[in-house]
Order: structure tokens, then C-alpha cells, then sequence
């Protein structure tokens, strides 16, 4: 994707992976917009990103996705690239008795957010130059984690979604790109400070090095054991993978 001279809109871009990705793409002279339900850290970040601008947002709720989208081609009628990167990861007790509002808040955010998002944007997209769709799977769309068996499930249905809306898109003028982050050092489950993830600044300067590759698939090295996996003999990989997260 062209690195440069883009508009971008972020969602979840107050903070983690999101918030990386808005700083390295504005230093490298994009207009950056960012999304995400807490006002306090979108303003935050935009008073010390000169051009950067924000708005509230729940994925959650359809029509707050609806009128987020007529706000942005209203004040921002450049914009070119959507990255749906908003999400919730947390554990659950799948097996057991399971929290419905958990539950129906992961789905709603990380699968039905970027289809409701991009659903809104993508007429508008089609009419820019350069125009890209960016979903933020995990490598546990590929690997699943059982701990959070919920969230696993909800990036590997992103996942399948992408490779059809890339077919879909094809042959006009809108990308459809998948940045597939390893572990990464955030917020979620308590990761901020694990030695096993890789660090967020990391992560983020290895995966704008493969934005600028052009391909499909943004894969750090770190995560590519995990996308490899799916195969004849995957649950011997799932279940020694899972065995080591545990301990």
C-alpha cells in the first residue's frame, strides 16, 4: 500500500497496536483520524499529533458505526484507508458455563465492527485513489488459544471474511490487506508487561516494513510459525502451543 500522503481512519486507536499504528503512520506524513469508545486517550493523542483528529465510537452499536462513517466522509472527504483494528480479547470459560454479554460483546466488536465499518465506507473508498482495506487479524485465527477460545474464533471468521472481500474487490481500486500480529506487549489479559510477547515498538517497525512490500498478508517473523499451522496435522501444533501458554 502507499505509505504516504494517505487518510487515514484507525479504529480502537487510542491505544495498543491501534495507537502504533496512528503514530508511525502520521510520522510518515499521512492525515491520521482515530476511533475508540474512551474520549479521554483519542484526545490525548491527538493533542500531541498535530492534524490528527478523532471521534467516539462503539462497534457495538450500528448505528453509532453509521453516523461515525457520514461524520468521516463529511469532515474528511479524503479518506482512503480504513484499518479495522478495534477489539476485545479477554479469556472465557469456554467448556463451562459461559457470560453471554462477554460473549456478544467480543463477536459484535472484532467481527461484526470491521464488516459494519467497512460496509459503511466502502462505496466511499471505491471513488479514492490508493484505496486500502486493513483488517487486524491475530496469528490466533490461525492458532487458536483456548483460554480465549471466543476471541480466537472471532479472528479466524475475520480472517475468512478478508480472503472474500479480497475477492470480491478485485479487479477495482480498493486493497484488502490482513496485518497478522503476533503476542504483542499491550493492555489486553495483562500483556503490557509478559517477556514472552514482542514488544509493541517492535511490532510496530516490522510491520510497517512489510506495509511497504505490497503484499496481501502483513507478517511479522514472530508470527508466521502460528499462520503456517492450519493443516491435516494442526492439533498437534494447537495442543502444544496451548500447553505452553498455560505454564
Amino acid at each position: 500500500m502507499r505509505m504516504t500522503g494517505n487518510t487515514i481512519f484507525i479504529t480502537g486507536g487510542g491505544s495498543g497496536i491501534g495507537k502504533g499504528l496512528a503514530k508511525a503512520f502520521h510520522a510518515r506524513g499521512n492525515k491520521v483520524i482515530v476511533a475508540g469508545r474512551r474520549k479521554a486517550p483519542l484526545l490525548a493523542l491527538t493533542q500531541t499529533h498535530a492534524g490528527m483528529d478523532f471521534c467516539e465510537l462503539d462497534l457495538r452499536d450500528p448505528l453509532a458505526v453509521a453516523e461515525a462513517a457520514d461524520w468521516l466522509v463529511m469532515t474528511h472527504p479524503d479518506v482512503n484507508v480504513l484499518i479495522n483494528n478495534a477489539g476485545i480479547m479477554a479469556g472465557d470459560k469456554t467448556g463451562a458455563f459461559m457470560d453471554d454479554d462477554l460473549t456478544r460483546a467480543i463477536v459484535e466488536t472484532n467481527l461484526l465492527g470491521p464488516i459494519r465499518m467497512t460496509s459503511a465506507l466502502v462505496e466511499h473508498l471505491k471513488t479514492r485513489p490508493y484505496a486500502a482495506v486493513v483488517n487486524v487479524t491475530s496469528g490466533l485465527a490461525f492458532t487458536p488459544l483456548a483460554h480465549s477460545a471466543v476471541y480466537s474464533a472471532t479472528k479466524a471468521a475475520l480472517h475468512s471474511w478478508t480472503l472474500s472481500l479480497r475477492i470480491r474487490l478485485r479487479g477495482g481500486s480498493v486493497r484488502v490487506l490482513e496485518l497478522v500480529p503476533p503476542w504483542v506487549r499491550t493492555d489486553p489479559i495483562g500483556s503490557r508487561d509478559e517477556p514472552r510477547a514482542m514488544p509493541l515498538d517492535q511490532f510496530i517497525a516490522e510491520a510497517m516494513e512489510k506495509f511497504a512490500t505490497g503484499l496481501d498478508e502483513i507478517l511479522v517473523d514472530r508470527v508466521r510459525m502460528l499462520r503456517d499451522n492450519p493443516g491435516p496435522d494442526e492439533w498437534a501444533f494447537v495442543e502444544e502451543f496451548n500447553s505452553r501458554r498455560a505454564n
